[in-house]
């Protein structure tokens, strides 16, 4: 059975000797050298420094990859320059995600020859360390790599190596929602490696950042269930020796909410990181513009990006991930995106000067989330006699820990949750996550004044009519 326990270097170097021979470019992979090259970089190009040198408002951060390389950098230097964007992503490709790096690089010829994109984003080990550090050299900002890739070692080898300076997903969080047959201890190891690696690096006087992938399935999912997973995911790093952590949250829709969630994000795992012993990791946040169904109408899709950007200022966000009014309409072209972070960057700028003052309403979901997110994660040690690793496996196989919607065979898939009057999220049906018999009353309570307000009785009907209702230009579904 997986611990939680730091891995032995010896282990490590063993796995790494095969982890860098799956593709030739792994052997560009040299860890002195990347250390050095990391070193001489302008401090603000290493996320981390320039998380902790934030101003005043919530940074911007647009996603974006395309398969060539001088695609990939005209893309950067327009969202830098155009979108003002104060940190950039690169996107990976779908067949990199899968390990396909075989057809990724007859993919990539196809886009040489025919200039069409034929892959969804930048395939980093197809253009190994030399092409990552072309997309460093050529921008002052620092760059992170996203991927949902359950298995990210040579990804991440590649791109640190490369000169990216942080690398968001996780054992739980790029597995549970994205495939159906993984085995959860599998993507948990892979992790740990990438996790002990970015702890070598920290040992070595470079610190990379590590950000769970909060939103999980994006749709509905209540802060409790994110929290714990992206906790979790923080405890794992730390172990390993990453010590800046990016706790992200995918946007709910109610904004009481979800600046609740994102003020007891940082608090919670504060408290189970001293729980521990582990208090060198520094903690920051980033929120998701919203991650279900977007509105086809541009303008529509605008006030959605909007509303968003008003809720990550509001709460406080150190960074918020940024969507394109044409999100719904495909893959968005640089000016769209661009369009995306200025719409949001307009709003962050205005709401960042009138800060929301704590009310009683927002206490009291602090609370809420508080007390569920404990029970869970409580839990979760308790089935695992105090491992993190162990209890995950276990609170996921018994259903403790269950993200709903989720497509993996693994996940129990029981937890249905469904918005309250409010448009809060709450559970019309909890399965087996241990929130406790105080808490499933409120639950219960909250979920039956709705269908009394409503004229019909609870049931799934309400679950597909909130999933589709903020496309559709709203919060709560309409009742059928």
């Amino acid at each position: 059975m997986l611990t939680h326990e730091k891995r032995s270097e010896d282990e490590f170097l063993r796995e790494r000797q095969r982890v860098l021979s799956l593709w030739p470019t792994g052997q560009e992979v040299m860890s002195d050298e990347a250390v050095f090259f990391h070193s001489s970089l302008p401090e603000m190009q290493n996320l981390h420094a320039h998380l902790e040198a934030k101003s005043d408002r919530t940074l911007v951060q647009p996603r974006g990859g395309r398969a060539l390389l001088q695609q990939q950098l005209e893309l950067l230097s327009y969202l830098a320059e155009e979108g003002s964007a104060d940190i950039l992503t690169v996107t990976v490709d779908g067949l990199t995600r899968q390990q396909r790096f075989d057809a990724a690089a007859v993919e990539l010829e196809k886009c040489r020859t025919t200039g069409k994109e034929n892959l969804s984003g930048f395939p980093v080990v197809n253009h190994g360390v030399d092409g990552c550090r072309q997309l460093v050299k050529a921008t002052t900002k620092p760059i992170q790599l996203r991927h949902a890739a359950v298995d990210a070692r040579l990804l991440a080898e590649i791109a640190i190596a490369g000169g990216f300076t942080s690398v968001e997903g996780g054992g739980i969080s790029t597995n549970i929602p994205y495939l159906r047959d993984y085995d959860l201890e599998q993507s948990l190891n892979y992790w740990q490696y990438v996790d002990y690696l970015i702890g070598r690096y920290r040992e070595q006087g470079v610190i990379i950042n590590r950000e769970p992938f909060g939103a999980m399935t994006g749709a509905l999912v209540p802060p409790c269930i994110t929290h714990s997973i992206s906790i979790i995911e923080t405890l794992l790093a730390a172990f390993q020796g990453v010590e800046s952590v990016t706790l992200s949250y995918g946007q709910c829709g109610n904004l009481i909410q979800d600046i609740a969630a994102v003020h007891t994000l940082t608090e919670l795992s504060e408290k189970y990181l001293r729980k521990f012993g582990l208090r060198n990791v520094k903690l920051t946040t980033a929120f998701h513009q919203w991650m279900g169904g977007f509105p086809q109408d541009e303008h529509r899709a605008y006030g959605l990006i909007g509303w968003a950007a008003a809720t990550a200022a509001l709460a406080g966000a150190d960074k918020v991930l940024v969507k394109s009014p044409h999100e719904a309409l495909g893959h968005p072209n640089k000016e769209t995106i661009a369009a995306g972070l200025k719409t949001t960057l307009q709003v962050i700028m205005m709401a960042s000067q009138q800060p929301l003052p704590d009310n009683r309403v927002l206490e009291a979901e602090k609370d809420l989330i508080r007390k569920e997110t404990e029970n869970i994660l409580d839990a979760v040690l308790e089935i695992g006699d105090g491992d993190v690793a162990a209890g995950t496996l276990r609170a996921v196989k018994e259903g403790l820990l269950d993200v709903p919607f989720a497509p993996s065979k693994y996940n129990a898939g029981r937890a249905l949750p469904a918005r309250d009057l409010s448009g809060a999220v709450r559970f019309l049906d909890p399965g087996k996550i241990p929130l406790g018999k105080e808490l499933i009353e409120f639950h219960q309570e909250k979920i039956a004044a709705r269908g009394e307000a409503e004229g019909c009785e609870p049931s799934f009907q309400m679950v597909i009519t909130d999933i589709h209702a903020i496309s559709k230009g709203m919060l709560l579904g309409k009742p059928q």
